[in-house]
């Protein structure tokens, strides 16, 4: 039989009992295990590329005649609260981390219009600031 690179045969070693150190405790297989894992050089950069690809919607400006309805709207909504008219309303929400946000809708009935704050309630308790509002629609309005 031919030796290997440090002269000895396999034949003389492979019946040895395994080495056990007198000090050190053995490593458990999880441990073991992750040693082998993927090692990641760029820490957060995959989270940083999904970040990149997530599309955001621009804010769009509201003609002059779009805001005017939407104040008469809300004045009808105030004179009506009590009756508590179910609504769907639609706002824009800005993103957190980076420009842009996405249009939200919302269908339930308004329970208040805080004009001090400037946010519209609703049941759901969803505040809903008066300056990102883009369109309120119900069957209230039909009256109008």
């Amino acid at each position: 039989m031919k030796d290997n690179e440090y002269g000895r045969h396999y034949d003389d070693i492979i019946d040895l009992p395994h080495h056990q150190s007198d000090t050190k405790p053995n490593m458990s297989l999880h441990d073991r295990a992750a040693q082998f894992s993927p090692f990641s050089a760029l820490t957060g950069y995959d989270d940083a590329v999904r970040e990149t690809e997530r599309l955001t919607d621009i804010k769009q400006e509201l003609s002059e005649e779009t805001k005017a309805e939407l104040d008469m709207k809300l004045s009808f909504l105030q004179y009506r609260i009590k009756e508590q008219p179910e609504i769907e309303i639609t706002y824009f929400v800005p993103d957190e981390k980076k420009s842009g946000g996405r249009y939200v809708t919302e269908f339930a009935p308004i329970v208040k219009i805080d004009k001090l704050r400037r946010v519209v309630i609703l049941q759901n308790k969803a505040e809903i600031p008066i300056d990102e509002i883009a369109g309120i629609s119900g069957e209230i309005f039909k009256e109008i």
